[in-house]
């Protein structure tokens, strides 16, 4: 740990830290002075900057510095302090030889405990393991996250609609925030108010909260790719390396969707997974496979929706697909034209990732979406006569109180 002096800048004698208690996944001290303290004695002297508003730098533990005991961990702080003890909600899942590292995080004034163990590889009876011989093509994208085609024209499709709504929600959101409380922004070099602290450690939670929601239904999503390659026994996964688009100045709007999008991200959860489940994944070209068609392999004008249609031989897939299928014949290392043809897929199987968001099933309404507009919606027309024939249905009776002027 970084060296620091045994006592705290107000020349007080240290006292013991209070425990970190859990609530839903955040790690609270017992009273706010025990937060601050311990802010002090093991974060403080790492930072680089000692604004108030900015969250503390996260410390990592590795193995043989802490202690497991149970629902409780014990971690060392700065020299001449006296150890930290973190009470956790439920035992960990994996073995105490197997834990590597414990990471101390910080977002939006909550403590946070990440664990990092080693895992060993999936093992399975034999006949029903992956086979090294059947390759699926994974096609990566902002509207479907994860678009796989495999063997026997088995394909997938992830949908991340409700990931793009909750980017949606959460900037609009803080847009309205920040509009709200613009008068009153303390100038630069000000302090600031109770109130606008307040309204900053809420804005930071707030921050957290959408990030960790992001974050999960990101690995939902990989989780939902390994385990269908598992009942398919896919070996190898090819996966189309889109991340040549992001040095490309695409203007305002378009780079935020590319930033929201998270490349780099979507990309190592599904390998962390895929190597666990025993799958090898392969990182390929992926240039030009959605505007390819696999019949005839000529370029086809990119389409607006989700269907592409080839002009010169009348072929028609969905677009994710066809590309995920032309990324399955691709090999790493090489260009963009495969000699084997392409197999659509004939059965999809549709998931949804994020279906923990708010908004995202109809029991659950996301309160940052405005309500709909209430009043009349005008006169009431009755519902013109079936053609073919005379309804056997009774009248229903429409009471129009909108009455023409001079009428009683």
């Amino acid at each position: 740990m970084v060296g620091a002096g045994q006592r705290l800048r107000n020349d007080r004698q240290v006292r013991p830290f209070g425990e970190l208690l859990v609530d839903q996944g955040a790690y609270l001290l017992d009273s706010d002075d025990d937060l601050s303290r311990a802010h002090r004695a093991t974060i403080e002297p790492a930072r680089s900057s000692r604004q108030s508003n900015s969250d503390p730098a996260d410390l990592r533990w590795y193995h043989g510095t802490f202690t497991l005991d149970g629902h409780r961990v014990r971690v060392p702080c700065a020299k001449g302090a006296p150890p930290l003890w973190v009470r956790l909600a439920r035992e960990l899942p994996y073995p105490v030889e197997q834990v590597r590292s414990i990471t101390l995080l910080c977002e939006g004034g909550r403590l946070f405990l990440d664990v990092t163990a080693e895992v060993p590889v999936a093992t399975y009876p034999s006949g029903e393991g992956p086979d090294p011989a059947r390759v699926a093509g994974v096609d990566l994208g902002i509207i479907h996250p994860y678009a796989v085609a495999g063997p026997d024209g088995q394909a997938l499709l992830v949908s991340g609609r409700a990931i793009r709504a909750e980017h949606r929600m959460h900037l609009a959101d803080t847009k309205a925030r920040c509009r709200a409380v613009a008068r009153r922004a303390p100038k630069p070099g000000q302090k600031g108010s109770r109130r606008w602290r307040q309204y900053r450690r809420r804005a930071r939670r707030v921050e957290g909260r959408h990030r960790r929601r992001v974050r999960q239904a990101q690995h939902e999503a990989a989780h939902t790719v390994v385990s269908w390659a598992v009942r398919e026994r896919v070996g190898v996964l090819h996966v189309g390396d889109p991340r040549g688009v992001l040095d490309l100045d695409a203007g305002r709007r378009h780079n935020l969707r590319l930033r929201q999008w998270q490349i780099g991200r979507l990309l190592q959860v599904l390998t962390d997974k895929a190597v666990l489940a025993g799958i090898t994944v392969h990182l390929v070209d992926e240039r030009g496979t959605s505007s390819t068609c696999p019949a005839c392999r000529r370029r086809v004008p990119k389409p607006r929706g989700r269907t592409l249609t080839c002009p010169h031989c009348t072929f028609t897939g969905h677009r994710d697909l066809v590309a995920a299928a032309t990324i399955a014949t691709r090999t790493p290392g090489g260009g963009t034209t495969t000699p084997t043809p392409a197999q659509v897929p004939e059965v999809v199987t549709h998931r949804r990732a994020g279906r923990h968001l708010p908004g995202a099933g109809q029991s659950r309404r996301d309160p940052r979406r405005p309500r709909a507009a209430r009043g009349s919606v005008g006169p009431r027309r009755p519902a013109p006569p079936p053609r073919g024939g005379e309804s056997l249905a009774q009248k229903a009776r429409i009471h129009n109180h909108h009455r023409t002027p001079g009428e009683r």
